[in-house]
């Protein structure tokens, strides 16, 4: 007897995160059409021409085309430490929050927070963690600065903040890996060149399958030795693939098309902050807005921000992200028009006002 599973509609409008993008046509045919190989073999001339176009773009000697983001923040971890070690990385960080555990897990390294302001700490509070030598205390080996912070709302790491870090990093004998995740994004909103960025750690990733619109995948670079390293991890993690021009190759679309465009997002995430301050009883501050991302406090409508969004998606077909007991973001991306920004903030202020005449 087959048996027919519903497939779930889409939302009109979803905000929920940059990671929900679909391909676009254009892209799709492009990877149907895509020339392929096995690429633990070095064959697949599509990976091959994905991981020459990321070291050259973060100005790399090499570069490892991995399944997730995830995956490629781990595996740099590993390389770079030791079990035992510690690091340090913003409160908010993703290698904290989102990778279950993974640095202690895969590593045996502990990630001590700092507790930076919208994402982003200090060189005062960087020197000050680093631990003196000490028979009875852990080695502070290394650092990760994620560039946007997703958590602290897409701000942008200043470079200026960035050198002063990885300078003290270098005094001190610690390696450097920045978690680019949204690297283009800031290079986009900035105008610095994502390899200037780059150019101050010893590894850096980018994601393919966040605002750049491809379906997976990331892309990990830094030196030979240390991508040689990456590739070990990578088949011991099952993260070796064959055939994966297939995939690859919608991050050669991305790279070539979708990066410049990218500033359509911000425009629409700043138009989208602009209108929602409008709304009585939203906590909104949209001179934040630095890039995609938009986080709202619902505390005055009386309603969780996980009642919010529920509202938001069964009343008005409007998907947004519960990123706190009352936080709530929302993401522009690639699949998100600036006609449907009034849309949304429509169906927003309509929940808003609902739950303080409620409340």
């Amino acid at each position: 007897m087959s048996m027919h599973v519903s497939t779930p509609q889409r939302p009109r409008i979803d905000l929920y995160s940059d990671t929900i993008t679909l391909p676009t046509a254009a892209m799709r045919t492009f990877m149907a059409e895509a020339p392929i190989g096995d690429e633990q073999k070095g064959e697949d001339p599509s990976v091959n021409e994905l991981t020459a176009m990321a070291a050259e773009l973060l100005g790399k000697e090499a570069a490892v085309f991995l399944p997730s983001g995830t995956m490629c923040n781990e595996i740099a971890l590993a390389v770079h430490s030791r079990p035992g070690d510690e690091i340090l990385a913003d409160a908010t960080a993703h290698i904290i929050n989102y990778e279950v555990g993974g640095p202690a897990a895969l590593s045996g390294i502990n990630v001590r927070a700092l507790e930076g302001e919208r994402g982003v700490f200090t060189a005062e509070q960087f020197r000050a963690a680093i631990r003196t030598a000490s028979r009875y205390a852990p080695a502070t080996t290394g650092v990760v600065i994620e560039q946007t912070s997703n958590a602290g709302g897409g701000t942008v790491w200043p470079l200026e903040r960035i050198e002063e870090i990885t300078s003290i990093a270098r005094e001190r004998g610690m390696w450097t890996h920045m978690d680019g995740a949204r690297l283009l994004n800031a290079s986009v909103a900035s105008g610095i060149p994502a390899r200037t960025y780059a150019d101050h750690f010893d590894s850096v990733f980018i994601d393919l399958s966040k605002g750049l619109g491809a379906p997976v995948g990331g892309i990990l670079a830094g030196t030979k030795e240390f991508i040689d390293s990456a590739w070990r991890l990578k088949q011991r993690w099952g993260g070796a693939m064959r055939q994966a021009g297939v995939i690859a190759s919608a991050g050669v679309y991305a790279l070539r098309h979708h990066v410049d465009r990218l500033a359509e997002d911000h425009a629409n995430a700043r138009l989208l902050a602009t209108e929602l301050a409008k709304i009585e009883g939203l906590e909104i501050h949209p001179e934040h807005v630095e890039t995609n991302i938009v986080l709202f406090d619902v505390s005055a409508t009386g309603l969780t921000a996980a009642e919010f969004a529920e509202r938001t998606i069964k009343d008005h077909g409007i998907r947004v992200s519960v990123f706190g007991p009352t936080t709530v973001r929302v993401v522009t991306h690639l699949n998100v028009t600036t006609e449907q920004i009034p849309e949304a903030v429509e169906a927003i202020a309509k929940v808003t006002t609902s739950g303080r005449a409620a409340a």
